[in-house]
């Protein structure tokens, strides 16, 4: 007689406990009629039945001090797989009074279950066998297809409502037993509800059909669009790959046609590489024979370049001097030319307001003494030496008796009552003026 296997034994009870929680805890529940709370019997086994459920076959994993096993691993995925879930995740890691992996899974079924959203969360993680693998051995329950049965029964509880509160339980330390007192019946019971069972056992089944049809649905249609794309991926590789056998056929031909033309090539190369080894000993010959005359005639032209050569060095020695004494000529003739041309401006502009000056103080003077202010064109001598007067001599009027003087007789300044300032006067004004000066002093 052939032995069953033990973890298939394990399965089938486990499956037949979470049938009987989940169904004693709907019957219950309805019968109580109002919400449920942490303390209600049924629900404190439920959750203990789901967590050796959850347990079974679980890997061991091994950390820095020991070796622990934990469903929290799994249920922490669920996140990443189910994005709603990660309220729940966030609300577990907040409560302040977990600190062991199992009290936060404990907690997580609390509030998926108050969510009505436990069935759907393990079922996307059932279907992820490949990274349940992960944390289960390949025998154990969340791998096989009691897995899924049990799934499709927690879908019934949604009719349920449960106010748990989370954080007053001592979750870390709860000892999970599971009491298979309040699953016996007496003689009686089991007599009554005979029909009961039958129709709990057709919906567990209908149940079990559904979620598989659901399963299956996901899975042909995920196989479809995996079909569509393969089919789509493999017309495009046949087209390339025509494309690429027509690229093959040119790529042949060319290289046919290309080998072709480098043996001609190739020949023609041989036939002028022969006529031009002919013609390089001609002119290897003939080079020999001019070497010695035109080594003679290089060595007679070195010389005379060398000469030259020195005599340019020197003409351009010669140059460079006389073309910087040249520029240092041009650039103080320049410098020359324009202080002349500078002193030339000043000149007549002297000349200018000079000629201004006198005309201003000799009209001035004219105005206060009423004097006669003798014109230029009517002196010809000078009033004091009777010098006649020239280029060089030139006339200067004296501006206290209005007469016409030369520089010698008239280089005296005095300040007079028409200006403040010294201006020209003349010898015998000056002397006059000087001597009218001293008088006047006490």
């Amino acid at each position: 007689m052939a032995t069953k296997d033990p973890t298939a034994v394990e399965r089938a009870n486990l499956l037949n406990m979470a049938k009987l929680s989940i169904k004693g805890l709907i019957e219950s529940a309805l019968s109580f009629g109002r919400t449920l709370d942490s303390d209600y019997p049924p629900l404190q086994q439920f959750f203990v039945v789901m967590e050796h459920c959850l347990k079974h076959g679980l890997k061991v994993r091994k950390s820095f001090l020991s070796y622990n096993k934990t469903i929290w691993g799994p249920l922490e995925l669920v996140e990443k797989l189910y994005p709603e879930a990660e309220e729940i995740g966030a609300s577990v890691r907040d409560l302040p009074g977990l600190k062991t992996p199992l009290g936060r899974a404990r907690a997580w079924l609390r509030l998926a279950l108050m969510q009505k959203k436990m069935a759907d969360y393990l079922r996307c993680l059932i279907i992820q066998r490949d990274l349940l693998s992960e944390f289960y051995e390949y025998h154990a329950l969340m791998m096989e297809e009691e897995g899924a049965v049990i799934v499709g029964l927690l879908v019934g509880l949604n009719v349920i409502d449960a106010n748990l509160c989370v954080k007053g339980e001592d979750l870390d330390s709860q000892v999970g037993v599971i009491d298979f007192s309040m699953y016996l019946k007496n003689e009686e019971d089991i007599g009554n509800k005979e029909r009961n069972v039958q129709i709990a056992a057709i919906l567990d089944q209908k149940n079990y059909v559904e979620e598989l049809n659901r399963q299956l649905n996901s899975t042909v249609s995920s196989l479809h669009s995996r079909v569509d794309s393969l089919e789509k991926s493999n017309t495009k590789l046949i087209e390339e790959l025509a494309i690429a056998k027509n690229n093959i056929i040119k790529l042949q031909e060319e290289n046919h046609q290309l080998r072709s033309e480098n043996k001609l090539i190739l020949m023609k190369t041989q036939q002028h590489l022969e006529v031009t080894k002919v013609d390089v000993e001609t002119e290897l010959q003939t080079y020999k024979h001019s070497r010695q005359g035109l080594d003679e005639m290089y060595n007679e032209a070195r010389r005379q370049l060398r000469d030259e050569s020195q005599l340019r060095q020197d003409v351009e020695n010669e140059l460079a001097v006389q073309v910087s004494m040249k520029h240092e000529i041009e650039l103080a003739m320049k410098l020359l030319e324009k202080d002349i041309h500078e002193k030339q401006d000043t000149l007549i502009g002297l000349r200018q307001q000079l000629e201004e000056v006198k005309a201003i103080n000799i009209e001035m003077y004219q105005k206060l003494q009423g004097l006669v202010w003798l014109k230029d064109k009517e002196a010809t001598h000078c009033k004091l030496c009777e010098k006649e007067f020239s280029l060089s001599k030139r006339k200067h009027h004296c501006r206290n008796c209005g007469e016409i003087f030369c520089n010698a007789c008239s280089d005296n300044e005095l300040p007079l009552p028409s200006s403040p300032k010294p201006v020209r006067v003349c010898d015998s004004c000056h002397a006059l003026l000087i001597q009218r000066c001293s008088s006047n002093l006490p």
